[in-house]
């Protein structure tokens, strides 16, 4: 689950509130980065124009993003470029850091801003402990902004979601697939894959969450 990290009045260039919820937009974002507000090592995204702090990665959902990484690398080679836990572009008040992104292939690498929403192919979220959150808020932002594709890769049921065709109040497509059943990608109709090679093992584990 996700939170909203609260920014001390003070430190946005003396800006007054007032008795609203101040709207950060990207360019705000980035000053607070420049000045140290917020540093790279902070767990946050900016959604909505909110900073939202994010849900430690436990050991699962880290196997699954590793596993997505190289089954995508495997199936697409360089017909997309594969983007692990950056950020997407959605609008002014919104950048995201999905688990993953297949985005457009670009020579420079995205050097000088990161994808925006039509030149993302396709975008994953791994979802455990942030399953409520990533099916409903995330796939309404990403519906809204226009992304293509959204994929859920649900850790609990050991399914994953496949939502397309977005809109102004949501993908109109949804379809669930279990672990024994494979998809394909909208951007790629001739590529298929395997639910469960997305998957980690099933089983517990002694640490849930990922060291660092």
């Amino acid at each position: 689950m996700s939170a909203v990290l609260e920014i001390p009045q003070s430190a946005i260039n003396g800006r007054s509130f007032g008795s609203d919820l101040y709207r950060f937009t990207v360019k705000d974002y980035y000053r607070m980065l420049e000045a140290g507000i917020l540093t790279e090592d902070d767990h946050v995204e900016l959604i909505r124009g909110e900073i939202r702090t994010m849900s430690p990665k436990g050991i699962k959902h880290s196997s699954s993003t590793d596993r997505a990484n190289r089954c995508f690398t495997r199936l697409l080679g360089d017909r997309a470029l594969i983007r692990i836990q950056n950020p997407i572009h959605l609008d002014d008040h919104s950048e995201p850091e999905p688990d993953l992104v297949l985005a457009k292939p670009a020579e420079d690498f995205y050097d000088f801003h990161h994808p925006a929403p039509d030149e993302a192919l396709m975008v994953l979220e791994v979802a455990d402990s942030s399953l409520p959150f990533d099916r409903e808020e995330k796939s309404l932002l990403y519906a809204q902004a226009g992304v293509r594709q959204y994929c859920l890769l649900n850790l609990r049921d050991r399914e994953l979601e496949d939502y397309r065709n977005p809109g102004p109040n949501g993908y109109r497509s949804k379809q669930t697939y279990t672990a024994e059943q494979s998809f394909n990608l909208d951007a790629f109709p001739d590529v298929f894959v395997e639910v469960n090679a997305l998957l980690p093992h099933p089983g517990k584990v002694k640490n849930q969450r990922k060291k660092k």
